[in-house]
């Protein structure tokens, strides 16, 4: 909802991720503690965490933060489990997206890491252009181990992987999780895949066949880059990556009619707010 030019009401927010809570996810993105000039869409995220039932679901809250105001806000709600922060390894989407150099941002990572331990929070940091940038800054899967170190060395223990622009490939996501999977086996990694409609599959089978087990995604694909139709790039589909999963053989303990519910109210929301 992020980048939707239309507000959309606190208790219409508040009604979708009832119903996502409902279908019994692992974990829910649901908010972020972010400066509302930056991000006004997200203003409420705090009158929408207020208005949630937790009391009938296992789903675990993420909140994403983009500075340690924003962590210490998202800590002193007992209802959230994880805080998000992105760190990019390139130096200009660094800044573009937090006003922050990278130095800045992993001396935050730091930061908020030891806050998360005192207030019983898991950090994720997800490594925003994993996969490459478009602004000619130094990229390799070195440089993305490299970071990846420095996550670790500090205690660091979920790493999200985030194609931010779209640009990843099977031939970029197998080797780069079959290389960091196993040399840190202290981290959980996961998928933060951006996609074409066209091209979902490969990518999700990639990173499967690598051994990552942690992938985000967004019902119908919104979000992410502009919104996902056939000609634009998205978030990954929830639907698909479901679909491609009970292929595989896995058991997923999710609630069907919840699911349904979940997508028809989503298309509901989305086709008011984008028309």
């Amino acid at each position: 909802m992020q980048g939707l030019p239309g507000f959309i009401p606190t208790a219409t927010k508040t009604a979708y991720l009832q119903q996502l809570l409902a279908v019994g996810f692992d974990v829910l993105d649901f908010g972020s503690f972010v400066s509302p000039k930056a991000i006004p869409q997200l203003r409420d995220t705090a009158e929408v965490l207020a208005g949630l039932d937790l009391s009938q679901t296992q789903t675990r809250l993420l909140a994403i933060v983009a500075n340690q105001r924003g962590a210490e806000t998202a800590a002193n709600h007992p209802e959230i489990s994880y805080l998000g922060f992105p760190l990019s390894v390139s130096e200009t989407f660094q800044r573009r997206n937090t006003n922050q150099t990278i130095a800045g941002a992993l001396a935050d990572v730091a930061a908020l890491h030891e806050l998360c331990e005192r207030r019983a929070k898991t950090l994720v940091v997800y490594l925003s252009m994993g996969f490459g940038n478009p602004y000619g800054d130094p990229y390799s899967p070195a440089v993305v181990g490299d970071f990846t170190q420095r996550l670790a060395d500090l205690g660091v223990r979920v790493v999200a992987l985030s194609d931010t622009i779209g640009v990843s490939t099977p031939a970029l996501i197998t080797p780069l999780f079959a290389e960091l999977i196993p040399a840190f086996p202290t981290i959980a990694f996961g998928a933060h895949l951006h996609t074409t409609p066209a091209a979902w599959r490969e990518k999700v089978a990639a990173a499967y066949a690598a051994g990552c087990r942690r992938f985000d995604s967004a019902l119908g694909g919104f979000g992410g880059c502009p919104l996902a139709t056939d000609a634009l790039t998205g978030n990954m589909p929830t639907e698909r990556l479901l679909e491609f999963l009970r292929e595989m053989g896995e058991q997923l303990p999710l609630q069907k009619a919840a699911f349904q519910q979940a997508q028809a109210l989503s298309q509901q929301i989305f086709r008011y707010a984008t028309a």
